[in-house]
């Protein structure tokens, strides 16, 4: 299995289970001394955990942060970042019953096709607490991108039928949904609620936005900007749809209605989501996620065995009425991963730029010394009283080569400055 990896220049690997020992990640790409605050790391997972209220898992975890290397005395040392998070309240005996039968709407099915064998405890690789090696490793990419003036901030703007309707940053962690729209959200835990009790569960939207990203991340063609944050939203396990900008409300529209203006001071609206030809343009980015309803109900539900017979399954275990609360930390650090990823590729090209122009410069500097000298040599070897014949020639390009033999020079740049001298003297 070669697929838990993502990132080329801040590159992430995910391991471990969801009832396994622990979960964690390694971070490769992050330069030495970029100070790292390990209580925002926690911060993060505190925002991710099971067991937050009423209407999440009451699965209880403290998905407490373990960093392994990489991070000394407050800072990067360049080596690999790698953090656990340990499992300490499975129970994989809820699901000892069910090792047989695959669960509807799960990876079950498709794994054990697949691979032969499933972890059934859970899910295994295929749970959504997987996640939390991805929040760690986002938190890491948010202090990162700090430092370039970015910010990242998730909300829930849809569950069920219920959409919010105001947007109040303040608003989103003072409740349980992460609403932005403190009234929408009310009638959000009410939906949620209401799905609970009846044993189901509820989908919806999840909105993220980075703002203070500048013009000019991300690459063209194949490497665009919005195709990588498609590639990184779509592997979070529930989401089932990414929108960017107005996305598919674009359909309805003319270009007249949806073109950005283009002004000195950035573009006048942001129909596109802050990115153009796969490059950021300026304007705060705007994702959405489709998240589809928890797949694991107590409803009974039909489905087949490892045999092939057909059975009826009934989901035990703990579990999310409603996974969009807990998938906004999820959505902001794969966002954050992939503007990292395209801020350190960028820092690369420019890094590479200004290295070409400090080149350059030096050459100047190199080529006027050098026509300075040759035009000295000139006029001592034309202030000599000695007329110029073939004698005079010969001492001149001797004297040329055994100087540049005395400077310990390479064979062949001694015979490219001696044959020039040689021109020269003609």
């Amino acid at each position: 299995m070669s697929s838990n990896s993502f990132g080329d220049n801040f590159r992430i690997t995910t391991f471990g289970e969801s009832h396994g020992p622990a979960l964690g990640v390694v971070i490769d790409g992050t330069r030495a001394g970029i100070p790292i605050n390990v209580d925002e790391i926690q911060c993060e997972l505190d925002r991710r955990k099971p067991g937050q209220s009423r209407i999440t898992t009451p699965r209880k975890e403290d998905d407490a942060i373990e960093i392994l290397s990489g991070i000394f005395e407050g800072k990067t040392t360049g080596a690999p970042i790698a953090m656990i998070v340990r499992n300490q309240n499975a129970r994989s005996q809820d699901y000892e019953a069910m090792k047989d039968l695959f669960r509807p709407g799960h990876a079950d099915f498709t794994w054990w096709k697949k691979f032969g064998i499933r972890d059934w405890r859970g899910g295994g690789r295929t749970s959504g607490r997987e996640t939390v090696a991805r929040v760690a490793a986002g938190s890491i990419a948010k202090q990162i991108l700090a430092e370039a003036g970015v910010s990242i901030i998730g909300h829930v703007v849809q569950i069920g039928p219920v959409h919010a309707e105001r947007f109040d940053a303040a608003e989103i962690e003072r409740n349980p949904v992460r609403s932005a729209d403190p009234e929408a959200a009310a009638r959000m835990i009410e939906a949620v609620e209401a799905a609970r009790k009846d044993g189901d569960s509820l989908g919806g939207v999840v909105e993220v936005r980075a703002n203070g990203v500048p013009v000019g991340w991300g690459d063209p063609v194949f490497g665009k900007l919005d195709a990588q944050f498609g590639a990184a939203m779509l592997s979070i396990g529930a989401v089932k749809g990414v929108e960017i900008g107005d996305g598919f409300a674009l359909v309805s529209r003319r270009g007249t209605e949806t073109n950005d203006p283009i002004l000195p001071e950035g573009v006048a609206s942001n129909h596109m989501g802050g990115m153009l030809g796969g490059i950021s343009n300026g304007a705060p980015i705007v994702l959405r996620l489709a998240v589809k309803p928890t797949s694991s109900i107590r409803h009974e539900q039909q489905t087949i065995d490892t045999a092939g017979e057909s059975r009826t399954i009934r989901v035990a275990g703990r579990h999310d009425p409603c996974i969009c609360p807990r998938l906004v930390p999820v959505a902001e650090a794969m966002a954050a991963i992939v503007l990292c990823d395209a801020y350190l590729r960028q820092q690369a090209i420019t890094e590479a730029a200004e290295g070409s122009a400090e080149m350059e410069a030096e050459l100047a500097f190199c080529d006027a010394e050098i026509l300075r000298a040759i035009e000295r040599r000139a006029r001592l070897v034309s202030a000599s009283a000695e007329p110029m014949d073939d004698a005079v020639r010969s001492r001149l390009v001797s004297i040329a080569n055994s100087s540049a033999r005395s400077l310990g020079l390479s064979e062949s740049t001694i015979e490219q400055y001696t044959q020039f001298i040689r021109e020269l003297t003609r």
